[in-house]
């Protein structure tokens, strides 16, 4: 960093205090986590000098031999680790890639199904306010009031109804199994695609610890920086079937040359996430969250849908008459970072909202486990229940130190 430092000094500065914020914060946000020095190195590597318009063997620019070298062996590499038939790596993001495979199977109009955003969903998943709303017609999924669950039969009879072109499951905050042989099934009913969104989940499923939707879904897209603890991007998984549809619409259809050095990083990712290493963090990861939830429940607050199968969960703070937004802020000034979320039937704004969003990559990957698990719910009750008294942020505060002082991050990274 030291030609950086010299060259500019402001980004420097604002780079290495995002070190020490993320050193010094205990990281809880679901869809954050903290890759590999490998991973990173990848990332800031000299392959995102060259542009590569196309795919490897038929790139529109000349000089691409080692893209694409790079390219199929991130290619490969992500249809082994997911047994899948086709793989497109070059998505910017999650939303990105969702929108590819919209716009390859879909015309503006065309009726989708996606679960709401205040019950689990994804803005990318028919929220009015993404183009996934304003494009298509677009009918929500809600969950079970009476224990937050999806109802398949529920869903099934939307389905007959409304006859949808697409349906989409996944989400940004359902922390149970979802049933994918029960959506294709569904999907079969009504002559509808299968879209399986696992941004949050692919890590687990990489690990063989949460279900894959790979056998049964048309398309299956994920972020690679959440519990798979890439670089931020997103990856296309389909059948044979779709794979030239959906390559053409990745490119030229909406987007131009691919980030080769994410995809670089992507393919370290991969690797990573084939070793029995990663499997065991997998586990770490979810026996952490189901700690973490059963400690707070303990403590008296509501976990939505009664706990977790994966790596996050929802605290429904209502009862407290407190707001997620004000939680967050709280716990945020005893350095403790979570995101505000909206529960299932809300009825506060997205902007305040009733609960927040808990997960456990970040923590873990720090090498934090059960026993820490324990000590982070009693901090979060503590600053929860004094409504955020200064003296009781201050204490927990440095009782976060302490426990981070003992699971260095980044060691090896000295600005």
């Amino acid at each position: 960093m030291h030609n950086l430092k010299r060259i500019d000094v402001e980004i420097y500065e604002a780079i290495k205090q995002e070190l020490g914020r993320q050193r010094e914060c205990l990281e809880l946000i679901a869809s954050e986590n903290f890759p590999s020095l490998a991973v990173l190195e990848a990332q800031g590597s000299i392959m995102g000098n060259k542009y590569a318009e196309g795919y490897p063997s038929k790139r529109f620019y000349g000089g691409c031999q080692y893209m694409d070298v790079v390219e199929t062996i991130a290619v490969e590499r992500a249809k082994l680790l997911f047994h899948a038939e086709h793989a497109n790596v070059q998505p910017h993001s999650g939303t990105q890639a969702n929108m590819a495979v919209y716009f390859a199977v879909l015309n503006p109009g065309d009726v989708i199904m996606g679960m709401h955003l205040s019950h689990g969903g994804h803005l990318s998943h028919g929220h009015p306010t993404s183009f996934s709303g304003k494009y298509y017609k677009v009918v929500q999924i809600n969950v079970r009031k009476k224990d937050q669950l999806i109802d398949y039969k529920e869903v099934e009879r939307l389905a007959k109804k409304h006859k949808p072109k697409l349906i989409v499951a996944g989400s940004s905050s359902y922390s149970r199994i979802i049933e994918w042989e029960k959506f294709r099934e569904i999907c079969d009913e009504v002559d509808a695609y299968f879209l399986a969104d696992v941004a949050h989940y692919a890590g687990l499923i990489a690990a063989g610890l949460y279900p894959s939707p790979v056998p049964y879904a048309d398309f299956v897209t994920f972020t690679t920086h959440k519990t798979l603890r890439g670089p931020r991007g997103g990856v296309i998984l389909c059948k044979k079937k779709f794979a030239s549809l959906i390559d053409k619409m990745v490119f030229p259809g909406i987007q131009g040359g691919p980030m080769m050095h994410t995809i670089a990083a992507k393919a370290v990712a991969f690797k990573e996430a084939m070793s029995e290493e990663f499997r065991l963090y997998q586990a770490r990861v979810l026996s952490n969250a189901r700690m973490l939830a059963s400690e707070l429940a303990k403590r008296g607050y509501k976990i939505v849908s009664g706990g977790t199968d994966c790596h996050m969960f929802l605290v429904d703070l209502s009862s407290l008459k407190i707001t997620g937004l004000d939680a967050q802020n709280m716990l945020e000034a005893a350095g403790i970072t979570v995101n505000k979320n909206t529960v299932p039937y809300d009825k506060r704004s997205p902007a305040e909202t009733s609960g927040i969003r808990i997960g456990t990559p970040a923590v873990t990957t720090r090498g934090m486990g059960e026993k820490e698990m324990v000590l982070i719910a009693d901090l979060i009750d503590r600053v929860i229940k004094s409504r955020g008294s200064k003296n009781v942020i201050s204490y927990v505060k440095n009782k976060v130190k302490q426990l981070l002082d003992k699971f260095s991050l980044y060691s090896n990274l000295n600005y």
